[in-house]
């Protein structure tokens, strides 16, 4: 077994917070885990991005290689398109349709997404409309994982064991509100893919 994600986004947008709820998950079955360093200026709402990487077997390098990523986590659709020359043939991209329209010379949306809907695993969902519906648009990065979930070799239990360690401090409220946001885009995943 072996998974290895982007994360890309916009600082701000919680790459953080799913990268580390990854990494308990992973860590509740047992799994060795790199992740690299996060790259950008999220504290100034620039690009981020992070390499995460997870296998049964021990990890080498917590750098993935061009063409070997099996999975690129997007929350936001421009920064989805600049990592694809790291996503593998058989890779998935999830990414998120809202845009964060932080240059002034951002894409056209229309056009993003028609470039997204070229790739062939490819899964685009407006995260910010499912998390309202789940309780909270804040959780709009939970329910991104939740959609990327299927594509990750963890069980959906291990998961949420990551929710609870990573906002169990916040409360039994928030971690039922992240669980929700998590099985909301989980099961958005699974109906369109």
């Amino acid at each position: 077994m072996k998974n290895d994600i982007i994360l890309a986004g916009v600082g701000g947008q919680g790459i953080l917070t799913i990268a580390a709820t990854i990494g308990m998950a992973a860590l509740h079955q047992d799994l060795n885990l790199k992740q690299a360093e996060v790259h950008g200026m999220s504290q100034r709402g620039g690009a981020v991005q992070s390499h995460l990487r997870i296998s049964d077997a021990e990890i080498a390098s917590d750098l993935i290689p061009l063409g070997n990523a099996t999975l690129i986590l997007s929350v936001e659709p421009m920064e989805s398109l600049r990592y694809l020359p790291y996503l593998s043939d058989q890779g998935w991209l999830v990414t998120n349709s809202n845009p964060m329209v932080n240059i002034p010379d951002y894409p056209d949306v229309t056009k993003l997404k028609e470039e997204i809907e070229k790739i062939s695993h490819s899964l685009i969902l407006d995260a910010k409309e499912i998390a309202r519906k789940a309780g909270s648009t804040r959780s709009s990065n939970i329910v991104m994982l939740g959609a990327a979930s299927p594509f990750i070799d963890i069980p959906v239990e291990s998961f949420e064991f990551g929710i609870g360690k990573i906002f169990g401090r916040k409360g039994e409220e928030m971690v039922n509100l992240n669980i929700n946001a998590f099985k909301a885009g989980r099961e958005y995943a699974l109906k369109n893919c």
